[in-house]
């Protein structure tokens, strides 16, 4: 139970954003760039504890302490559904790609690919409904693990009382997230980005003290108890089968490893990467990620931006999951994961919380995890209301709009995209199944259309929206009449979104040559643009053909490595394994080296010629 030290450093915070976004209304008012983009004048590395925070999402947070506990070591791969290394592709090439266009949304940024023609124009409204529909399910996803969380902290029993009306059971964890959502959307909808990027630093400073804190806890309880745990829970590699057997430990664990299906680990995993490697290479997806590339100051800022947000998560999140997975598998019998008589493992995180956590550390770290969902659904909802004023309102109905009616459309558009989100909310009933459909399904839609808007110079605005709508069509239709895993399906929405791609590319002439000159000449992307090039020669001889595929590639291998060291060092420091730290302590240090060598020194150069 909350005690009221704890209870005092909530309100503390709570209060703290409001005061955020009191302050920073102003700015936000100046102009449409100030409110979505925080005037393009915030530090990288603000950007990139603000991108970090972001990501440090409750529902993500109790996802991970759930695979961990159940898969140990194995669970470091499954983050690769997201794919988390995509910030690796980011950092090293694609961040600075896309900060070179100069727009404000990934809408903006498809006419600035294929002009404003009907092919732009089909392509630009393909991308603001796929850019909604992801906001909508990320929205939905960070609500249902925020009520299941706080579900835990605040008894029904104690809030039920002074509630007027009857409340199922089923639907407790979504009237807390109604509750929670509505101070998220005071700050971000009045402070814009730089309302999101404060509240964020303060978020991010908490999560760490937090995670610290819970390190040394789990790491303490290691040295006087022993982990009783299935054969392979601590070796990181598998074979084609998972072979993870909990029976005589905790036998509910089997029927969770079932339900997953992840059993035949090989296949999944091939397909993940796969998936993954397509999704990287696509770019990010229209979402908070984006926006914050799309704030920094330059090309090479972006690119320290991305970098950045890595080694401010991946560690510091991960001595906390570590942390709380290590303590739910040493005390499990003290954990209450039932909800109406059945197990729920989603429910390990909050669990532990609430039996691990001494007073005043919990209210902290209670303030941080709410500041964690707030700070993922404030930036989600900014990307969402960048699209709906910017790319609907602006430019389809009132492109002369005032100050003040911009004002009013940002605030309108908030509140509409937040309303939304909670009924879609009431239809999700667990965190990992709207998981699953986002990042397999719905992003299944996403990759064929944006892998080759990049690299292939004859693909076009009508291939563009093709290929997405082929692609988002399965997505929505496919989880209502199959029941597997969202991601066995990906293979097949990207065969029919090919098809789409192709098919409408060639239904229509190329791109206007000019508009293909600029984009190719300002971004600089590697690929299938040979006419294009010799095009351009007539005009410059100087210009510099990118011929950096093969370095950005192995580099790109390098930083993914040496990301999945810096999650297997903190889960390794809290189980006193000693040398396999050390061990990854040098690969990771070489990995950096070579990174230092590879990638920063030559992207720094390479930004020589970015300025003139």
């Amino acid at each position: 139970m909350l005690q009221g030290l704890d209870i005092a450093i909530v309100l503390l915070y709570l209060i703290g954003t409001i005061i955020i976004g009191l302050a920073l209304r102003k700015k936000a008012q100046k102009s449409k760039d100030d409110y979505l983009m925080g005037g393009k004048d915030l530090p990288w590395y603000m950007l990139g504890l603000s991108n970090a925070s972001g990501m440090f999402d409750i529902s993500g947070t109790m996802w991970l302490v759930t695979l961990t506990f159940v898969y140990g070591f194995k669970s470091i791969w499954i983050p690769w559904l997201w794919p988390v290394f995509n910030q690796v592709f980011l950092m090293v090439y694609l961040s600075t790609w896309l900060r070179r266009s100069n727009v404000t949304t990934g809408a903006e940024w498809i006419l600035f690919r294929f002009d404003n023609g009907k092919g732009g124009k089909w392509s630009h409204t393909i991308i603001v409904v796929f850019a909604i529909l992801s906001c909508l399910g990320f929205l939905a996803y960070g609500f249902i693990g925020l009520g299941k969380f706080v579900e835990i902290f605040i008894p029904w029993e104690i809030v039920g009382a002074y509630i007027p009306f009857d409340i199922p059971v089923a639907y407790i964890p979504h009237f807390y997230g109604i509750i929670f959502t509505l101070f998220a959307v005071f700050y971000s909808v009045l402070g814009g980005m730089s309302g999101i990027v404060w509240t964020d630093l303060l978020q991010y400073t908490i999560m760490t003290v937090s995670s610290i804190a819970i390190a040394v806890i789990a790491w303490q309880a290691m040295g006087e108890n022993t982990l009783n745990i299935p054969e392979g829970w601590l070796n990181p590699f598998f074979d084609w089968n998972l072979n993870m057997d909990w029976t005589g430990i905790v036998d509910e664990v089997n029927s969770k490893i079932a339900s997953d299906g992840y059993s035949l680990f090989g296949i999944f995993f091939m397909l993940m990467v796969f998936k993954g490697i397509l999704s990287s290479i696509a770019g990010p997806a229209p979402n908070y990620d984006m926006q914050k590339i799309l704030s920094t100051k330059s090309p090479i800022e972006a690119a320290k931006m991305s970098a950045f947000s890595i080694a401010a998560l991946i560690p510091t999140r991960y001595l906390m999951v570590g942390g709380f997975s290590v303590l739910a598998i040493l005390f499990y019998d003290k954990l209450n994961l039932s909800t109406g008589g059945i197990i729920d493992f989603e429910k390990i995180l909050p669990a532990a919380i609430e039996q691990f956590v001494p007073a005043g550390l919990l209210g902290l770290l209670l303030a941080g995890l709410l500041a964690a969902f707030m700070s993922t659904f404030a930036g989600t909802l900014n990307a969402a209301q960048a699209y709906l004023v910017n790319d609907i309102y602006l430019k389809h109905y009132n492109p002369e709009a005032t100050s003040s009616k911009i004002k009013r459309m940002n605030y309108a558009s908030g509140i509409t995209v937040v309303l939304i989100s909670i009924v879609l909310g009431f239809f999700v009933m667990d965190v990992n199944s709207i998981l699953q459909w986002i990042v397999s399904a719905l992003y299944g839609s996403y990759v064929v259309s944006n892998v080759l808007k990049w690299h292939w110079w004859r693909f076009n605005g009508e291939g563009y929206f093709w290929g997405m709508l082929s692609g988002i069509i399965p997505a929505l239709i496919f989880p209502l009449f199959i029941d597997t895993l969202d991601l066995y399906y990906f293979p097949i929405i990207l065969l029919i979104s090919i098809v789409g791609s192709i098919v409408g590319t060639y239904s229509a002439p190329p791109t206007n040559e000019k508009v293909l000159m600029d984009f190719y000449k300002n971004t600089r992307p590697w690929g299938f643009w040979k006419p294009i090039h010799k095009r351009l020669l007539q005009e410059d001889p100087d210009f510099k053909k990118n011929d950096a595929f093969t370095r950005d590639m192995f580099n790109v291998v390098i930083g993914v490595l040496a990301q999945t060291l810096l999650v297997v060092i903190p889960l390794y420091l809290i189980l006193h394994q000693n040398i396999p730290v050390m061990i990854s302590t040098v690969i990771l240090i070489i990995c950096l080296v070579i990174l230092k060598k590879n990638w920063w020194d030559k992207i720094k150069k390479e930004s020589q010629y970015d300025n003139h």
